[in-house]
């Protein structure tokens, strides 16, 4: 699906969002706007919000087709992409993951299609709730995970972003939630016990916040979070858990990300690519 050979030459030494409305920025200017940014809000946010600027500004060109993912990273993007569109006149098509995607691409006033139209994309775009030193991810904290690996899946390049919370060697160091896993609802009692007898760990259903009762995707399915007690080989994991009758999808996005952009406390953006194995 995602072709070799699709990235400029990127340098791993920290890079600067670019504000926006100005030209392309120093790590002074991102520095000088991280700053403002702490005044206005919280580090993680502006964090978020330069990760995402310097994703777009590297990755996104005229006449493309974008995969645009879901949650709290995004909205920095989407916003960016709005911005250059207008200003640079781009031609840029967008297929969204979620039902906030597709809000978010319409607010903005984006052009919104669908697999259906597009079978095959230039570049997508998503956060992630943590990133190691492989560039395995763990997604799905926001419910939205398998129409996010559909989208990304059929990219051919896929790109995160993220704030420094996110950034790991090994998954789990940072985030204590679990793995999600869509799961039929007839089925989350015996994929439950499946998990946890296999896996080790505990699972548990989502429940609702805002609703009495369990969350409920976007597909009409449950979420199970499945909190594991050690480091598995998470390619083998990832796939014998997808074995499990009623299981839709994992959280796990193994060997999918090119390249993920984190943004630092100092104010910078600091880059991690995918080694050639």
């Amino acid at each position: 699906m995602r072709l070799p050979g699709r990235l400029g030459p990127l340098r791993s030494t920290p890079l600067a969002g670019r504000p926006p409305g100005r030209g392309r920025a120093g790590p002074a200017a991102g520095r000088r706007a991280f700053a403002r940014g702490r005044l206005g809000g919280t580090m993680a946010e502006e964090a978020k919000r330069l990760a995402a600027c310097a994703a777009v500004d590297k990755h996104v060109q005229n006449n493309q087709v974008l995969g645009i993912g879901s949650g709290s990273t995004i909205v920095h993007a989407v916003h960016r992409l709005a911005e250059r569109v207008k200003q640079e006149n781009l031609t840029i098509v967008c297929v969204p993951t979620s039902f906030q995607a597709r809000q978010l691409i319409l607010q903005n006033g984006l052009t919104l299609s669908d697999l259906d139209r597009h079978p095959e994309l230039d570049v997508a775009i998503d956060g992630a709730d943590e990133v190691d030193s492989d560039l395995n991810l763990i997604k799905g904290g926001g419910g939205c995970l398998t129409q996010e690996k559909i989208v990304a899946g059929y990219a051919k390049c896929f790109i995160v972003i993220a704030d420094y919370r996110k950034k790991s060697e090994s998954l789990g160091e940072q985030w204590k939630k679990g793995i999600p896993i869509e799961v039929i609802p007839m089925a989350y009692v015996p994929v439950t016990r499946a998990l946890t007898k296999s896996f080790g760990g505990a699972a548990e259903l989502r429940m609702a916040v805002s609703k009495a009762g369990p969350v409920v995707t976007d597909n009409g399915n449950f979420i199970l979070d499945w909190k594991f007690d050690k480091v598995h080989e998470w390619s083998k994991v990832n796939t014998a858990i997808k074995m499990i009758p009623g299981v839709v999808e994992t959280g796990l996005f193994i060997d999918m990300a090119e390249v993920v952009y984190f943004g630092m406390e100092d104010g910078s953006v600091s880059v991690r690519e995918k080694q050639p194995r």
